[in-house]
């Protein structure tokens, strides 16, 4: 089992920027492939970006296209999300999540593929 703890939410003004982690527990985490999740207030969770276990593969949701990049680091059990031009559109609560079936270059777009999920961190973008 893999616990997720997310971070690096906050406060941001509309064009400016934020940089998420997600840090997991165990010895594993390169077996997984690693998602990014958003849940607004009255609204479904939508996916945000995934990534292959190794880093090789990623997808974005087109909403965040160009704006957002995903990426991690094995070595220290940690994915990120980095967010740039953001909108007031993109507040919600962040969610990380680890899907331990997920093959080499796969990457999980739904969340019914996911195993593992972290508690959140919110993030407020102010026009």
């Amino acid at each position: 089992q893999v616990q997720l703890v997310e971070s690096g939410g906050g406060l941001v003004q509309a064009g400016g920027s934020l940089r998420l982690s997600c840090a997991a527990s165990g010895r594993t985490f390169s077996s997984y492939a690693m998602g990014w999740f958003r849940q607004a207030p009255g609204k479904e969770r939508e996916f945000v970006a995934a990534i292959s276990r190794g880093g090789a593969s990623t997808y974005l949701a087109d909403s965040v296209k160009g704006r957002f990049t995903i990426s991690r680091d094995n070595a220290k059990n940690t994915v990120y999300l980095q967010m740039k031009s953001l909108k007031p559109e993109d507040t919600a609560v962040y969610y990380c999540a680890a899907d331990r079936d997920a093959r080499f270059l796969v990457v999980p777009r739904t969340g019914a593929e996911y195993d593992y999920w972290g508690q959140g961190t919110q993030v407020t973008v102010s026009s």
